[in-house]
């Protein structure tokens, strides 16, 4: 364990301790020698002012009443947790992240420069960090900062919404409530003032966005969970059914790893096949992305929900015939 990390696992030990630790409880802890402990508790309290308290004899601790307050100055992460932010800001700027990339860069060189140090001579291999973007969708940034700023500020939006169904233009006034990434793209979950009722917007279709001066109307966390939430996908409302979708064996394997709603219920029929009943809303993305399987997967009911997917199969079909 390097300095940085004895530093940092030196802090949490003496936060999270109701007592006082003795110095061979932090030698096997930190793995280190009985004088190394003794520097280690100097630095932190002498250099970067930590609230310790105790003796070589009856062990050290945080000042009961200034230890919950303090906190390490600055960026102080082990080497894992230093790979994980690093190849975190790579993914976001190598997906079009935008104001959280950008938000992250100047942070870094000094991940760098303390991976130097863990480290000396080695260079983090920013290649090896390989991201392929997928369906994602250009978005003004300017416009991502004002929504996430109204989110986080609380504070009342304008902004022109162009839907991409109809390619209708409205006008809208909303009380932010969350800010949502879902499958590549960000989506505004807010209360809708014109319609009294939550909206999901698509931020790529928000324009000339305003933040105004006016407070925004908290919606509770239940009922923003029961109606963002509820059902499948993005869209919201409360689920208006159950779908009990069937896959083959041969696809069974890669479908029971996958995610698709927290209420999902799933288990494997005797015959190998896999069985998933998940809650929804509107139908179309479920039947979107059971397509995604083709031949192996086949919806067992709702009747209706059948019938919509035979529909969109004798379509696609159609389509080939001319």
């Amino acid at each position: 364990m390097d300095r940085y990390e004895r530093i940092l696992s030196l802090h949490r030990i003496l936060k999270s301790a109701r007592y006082p630790v003795t110095v061979k409880r932090l030698q096997d802890e930190l793995e280190c020698s009985r004088a190394t402990a003794y520097r280690d508790l100097a630095f932190l309290r002498d250099a970067l002012m930590a609230p310790i308290m105790g003796d070589g004899e009856a062990g050290f601790r945080y000042d009961p009443n200034e230890g919950e307050r303090f906190e390490l100055p600055g960026l102080w992460l082990n080497s894992e947790e230093l790979h994980a932010l690093l190849a975190a800001q790579q993914l976001l700027s190598r997906t079009g992240g935008g104001v959280l990339s950008s938000a992250l860069a100047p942070l870094q060189q000094r991940i760098e420069k303390l991976l130097e140090e863990h480290a000396p001579g080695k260079r983090w291999p920013v290649e090896r960090v390989r991201v392929i973007p997928h369906r994602t969708r250009n978005m003004d940034e300017q416009v991502f900062r004002i929504v996430c700023s109204a989110v986080l500020e609380r504070r009342q939006l304008h902004f022109d919404y162009r839907a991409r169904s109809t390619d209708e233009k409205t006008r809208r006034v909303v009380s932010p409530q969350r800010i949502t990434h879902y499958r590549g793209n960000w989506y505004l979950d807010a209360f809708d003032h014109d319609r009294e009722a939550l909206r999901s917007f698509s931020v790529d279709r928000i324009a000339t966005a305003r933040m105004q001066d006016v407070a925004a109307q908290d919606v509770p966390d239940a009922e923003l969970n029961d109606h963002l939430a509820g059902s499948y996908g993005i869209f919201s409302g409360a689920p208006k059914g159950w779908a009990t979708i069937v896959f083959n064996p041969k696809i069974a394997r890669w479908v029971a790893d996958e995610h698709w709603h927290s209420q999902q219920q799933d288990r494997f029929l005797p015959d190998g096949r896999f069985e998933r009943k998940v809650p929804y809303s509107a139908p179309r993305e479920l039947l979107m992305d059971i397509l995604h399987y083709g031949p192996d997967a086949q919806i067992v009911e709702p009747a209706s929900l059948r019938e919509q997917m035979k529909s969109m199969l004798e379509l696609a079909i159609s389509a080939y015939e001319h």
